[in-house]
């Protein structure tokens, strides 16, 4: 080969691989992160946050957490789940695509009782209580087969002995966003959510706060679904102080 054209394939190779290094460092510099609905303003702010401070891409995906984690057992790219009960982590554990000591609880919630802002009733929530006479129009809340916070309705509906008062009012949605949706545009009479999802939309009003012992903890576990650099250290910073105070801003309680 003349040395000219030797010279000029080996400049090429090394541009090429030096293309390739690049591209697969790029690759490498991304974080999918799945996670409940109900935590989309929290984890947005802690995008931002992260992708100021690290070379890398945070991409996210909300959904219901069952929703998610059907995905994920389909082969969905997500590197971390954060999931708004630790049955459907348990569900992903179960099916070896997520391992125990790469799982943590890390946050709580409250369960309540919404209404449009321009309608607000006031309940009493109580075992002696009627609801049916505060509660004429549809009751949304998450599909109650499936979606956490469905589940949770279900189960404090049940222990307040007026699940089968309220039941054929029902209208079950896909999370727990589209039941919030649903009340803010009057829609729906009332609805069932988490806390911290009244506290964001100005469109509604708290009509009642379910006790803690009508239902399981709520209880937000995260796990690690592929375990690499990139993957473990924002796994890392979403248990860290300053992700602690952002949860803390939109009214989690921090379990760790």
């Amino acid at each position: 080969m003349p040395t000219m054209m030797k010279k000029t394939y080996l400049c090429a190779v090394a541009f090429g691989a030096s293309l390739f290094i690049q591209t697969h460092v790029y690759a490498a510099d991304t974080v999918t992160v799945y996670a409940a609905a109900s935590l989309t303003n929290a984890v947005n702010e802690l995008e931002t946050l992260y992708e100021q401070k690290n070379k890398t891409e945070v991409k996210t995906s909300y959904a219901g957490s069952s929703t998610l984690a059907k995905q994920i057992e389909a082969g969905a790219p997500a590197d971390v789940f954060m999931s708004a009960d630790v049955q459907w982590m348990d569900y992903l554990q179960n099916k070896q695509l997520v391992v125990p000591t790469d799982r943590i609880n890390l946050l709580g919630n409250r369960l309540v009782v919404i209404t449009p802002k321009d309608r607000p009733i006031k309940l009493k929530m109580d075992k002696s209580v009627d609801p049916t006479k505060a509660i004429q129009g549809k009751l949304c809340t998450g599909d109650t087969k499936s979606v956490p916070v469905g589940k949770y309705a279900k189960q404090a509906l049940t222990s307040l002995g007026w699940w089968e008062k309220l039941e054929p009012r029902l209208v079950e949605t896909e999370d727990v966003r589209a039941a919030l949706n649903f009340v803010a545009r009057g829609e729906c009479q009332v609805g069932i959510v988490y806390a911290t999802d009244a506290a964001i939309s100005k469109d509604v009003v708290v009509a009642g706060i379910f006790p803690e012992n009508t239902h399981p903890p709520i209880i937000y576990p995260v796990g690690l679904i592929k375990k690499n650099a990139d993957s473990v250290k924002f796994y890392k910073f979403l248990q860290s102080g300053q992700a602690k105070a952002v949860y803390k801003k939109y009214g989690f309680s921090v379990l760790q």
